[in-house]
């Protein structure tokens, strides 16, 4: 386990905090107190270091049906980030292919400040940490690759270059997978898996505009970003994995897409395959906060709402309940990580499945990333998210698999959704 103050942040100028959920009052006046940092590798249990690092810190997570208030004198409250190997190790599962970003961590809690306790400016020993290996000026000889649309940046203008995409399977190979989880639903092993698929790309410059930018997508409920040493995550996601807010937990599964035309609506209205798909997902997620709600108390708020995002429509329901006595952050985390749209039914079992058949591991995809202050959580479901190292980008992109999935169309689904994400990226 890791509690990093960030280095050197005392030199750096005050800039936006970029967190999905953070309070609008507040961002423009929030520095970094304290921030823990963890991997599956350190041992323990995440959901337990994450509520004992926030409650030492004063954000009030221990009983979150006890109402709680924003203080402006204290702590506002926090970022907070957990991988999908992280949700897996939570539920059991098996822990999968090893991450392609092993510079994230899997576990991040970074407590915020206001910076008017101090005077206008950061405290000693806090603010936003930009490390400087991804702050790079981009090489003088840097060109794009032969697979790649990128031009060479405007010697007047920020520099930055992407090269061409590599993915992590051919689509080949995730028709093959498509099949296998085909061939599991046909044995009854489960009755349906997200597959997640990887690229990387190379960069020069600095990533975190270009992670930034993912933010201003349409749809994009959870857009934001979060950095550290050697590593940045940017998210465009729209889907809801939990929120708490005046006694009650919302989910907002995600399952379902077609091209955001006329027609596409009309088709994704009318499929038997994603309905089913869905509701089986809708399910699931009934479930997951049943282990945590008030008895009796869980409820379909809205089933099947198609919503736009960026090119697709997808179907989004809500799920509602209201929160059990005495349940703190670390037994939600556990209840509903990792995410049911992005794992399956029945989730352990989906869970293994996953851990055979994708080639690398999920990195900070398909993960939870929000805010955690006291009296509120609104943490989002890691989709449409991208990921920096010292020198690539990383992306990832699925989608559900049922007994009527074609192959060719799972592989063109995910091609779709990540294609919106791929293009901004780029974007100079």
């Amino acid at each position: 386990m890791r509690k990093n103050g960030p280095t050197g942040v005392e030199t750096l100028p005050q800039t936006l905090i970029n967190v999905p959920g953070a309070p609008d009052d507040c961002r423009g006046r929030l520095v970094e107190r304290a921030r823990l940092e963890w991997r599956c590798g350190d041992g323990g249990d995440p959901a337990a270091l994450a509520q004992e690092f926030l409650t030492g810190h004063g954000v009030a997570v221990a009983d979150l049906g006890r109402p709680a208030r924003h203080h402006a004198d204290g702590a506002c409250g926090a970022a907070l980030y957990l991988s999908a190997a992280a949700g897996a190790l939570l539920a059991g599962g098996a822990p999968g292919a090893a991450t392609p970003v092993p510079a994230l961590p899997d576990l991040v809690v970074v407590v915020y400040d206001h910076a008017d306790r101090h005077g206008g400016r950061p405290a000693p020993g806090t603010g936003r940490h930009r490390p400087a290996d991804l702050r790079r000026a981009a090489a003088p000889d840097a060109v794009p690759g032969p697979a790649t649309a990128a031009r060479r940046p405007d010697p007047a203008a920020p520099r930055w270059w992407l090269g061409a995409w590599r993915e992590s399977w051919t689509p080949g190979q995730h028709a093959d997978a498509v099949e296998a989880v085909r061939a599991a639903i046909g044995l009854g092993d489960v009755y349906q898996v997200n597959l997640v698929g990887h690229a990387a790309a190379p960069y020069a410059g600095d990533p975190l505009p270009a992670l930034a930018r993912l933010g201003a997508l349409p749809g994009a409920r959870y857009g934001g970003t979060l950095a550290g040493l050697d590593w940045a995550i940017g998210c465009a996601s729209p889907e809801t994995l939990v929120e708490v807010d005046g006694g009650r937990l919302v989910t907002r599964p995600i399952k379902g897409t077609r091209p955001a035309t006329a027609a596409g609506r009309r088709e994704l209205l009318a499929s038997a395959k994603e309905r089913a798909e869905h509701v089986m997902i809708v399910d699931l997620e009934r479930n997951d906060l049943a282990r945590v709600a008030r008895i009796g108390s869980v409820r379909v708020d809205e089933l099947f709402a198609v919503r736009r995002w960026c090119d697709l429509w997808q179907a989004e329901s809500t799920v509602s309940a209201a929160v059990g006595d005495g349940l703190g952050l670390a037994d939600l985390l556990r209840a509903v990580c990792p995410g049911g749209s992005v794992t399956g039914a029945p989730k352990l079992a989906a869970l293994n499945r996953i851990a055979a058949l994708e080639p690398v591991g999920r990195g900070a995809s398909m993960g939870a990333f929000g805010w955690v202050g006291s009296g509120r959580i609104d943490l989002g479901l890691t989709i449409r998210t991208a990921a920096a190292d010292v020198d690539r980008l990383h992306v990832w992109a699925g989608g559900g698999i049922t007994w009527g999935s074609d192959p060719a169309a799972e592989v063109a689904e995910a091609a779709a959704k990540a294609a919106p994400v791929r293009g901004l990226l780029a974007a100079g």
